[in-house]
């Protein structure tokens, strides 16, 4: 499961970043692979996105403790 977490984790990097583009120039993925590659490509950051979600408690270093992080921890 450490494979897919880092995977998934890549992939919300790299939709993040391509967020960044569009917003500052207006320029993102779609500009570079083509409307369809850049289609599939949503696709699977989206569904990193959503494995990201339902897989955190379990793979959170800080959720994994039963007592609240203090500041420290963070």
């Amino acid at each position: 499961m450490k494979v897919a977490h880092a995977i998934a984790f890549i992939l919300v990097i790299i939709g993040g970043l391509n967020w960044l583009l569009v917003g500052i120039f207006d320029w993102g993925v779609a500009d570079l692979v083509g409307m369809m590659i850049a289609k599939i490509i949503y696709i699977i950051v989206g569904l990193s996105a959503i494995y990201l979600v339902v897989t955190h408690k379990k793979d959170c270093k800080h959720c994994e403790t039963s007592a609240p992080a203090t500041p420290a921890q963070m």
